[in-house]
């Protein structure tokens, strides 16, 4: 092994190993932060033609069916469902003005939903709407 000491030439070699090693932290980073950003409990949405975004800024209060029927307020279950227009006063004097989303498992029946619904309808919120999933077009 020698050494150009006295070379005036300029040693135009990429050291891209520390990119590599940034780059893969960074993966990992976001591998592990991702599913912790979701919020509410996770349900499979039914498939709709004609999804339109929240109109209403801020974050939603997620109201999460999920298929067994459990109801869920973020990630807090609510066992008897006429507690809801009650919880719900408590979330809207922490996020005064935050819309409402529901987001129902397609596998859960239309009753439990209807339920669901007509306690919403008690507390007179408004901006109360209801999550699906865009329908693919086949090409």
């Amino acid at each position: 092994m020698s050494m150009d000491i006295g070379s005036k030439a300029v040693k135009s070699d990429i050291n891209v190993t520390p990119l590599v090693d940034v780059v893969l932290v960074l993966l990992i980073i976001f591998m592990v932060i991702t599913p912790l950003l979701q919020r509410g409990k996770p349900v499979v949405l039914p498939d709709a033609k004609n999804v339109s975004a929240l109109k209403q800024g801020g974050d939603p209060i997620l109201i999460s069916v999920t298929a067994d029927g459990k109801v869920w307020i973020d990630k807090e279950e609510v066992p008897d469902i006429k507690e809801i227009p009650a919880r719900l006063d408590v979330e809207m004097q922490i996020h005064p003005g935050a819309p409402i989303m529901v987001k129902g498992d397609r596998e859960i029946q239309y009753k439990r939903m209807r339920e669901l619904i007509l306690e919403l309808s008690k507390s007179h919120l408004q901006g109360v709407s209801l999550a699906a999933s865009q329908l693919k077009e086949k090409t």
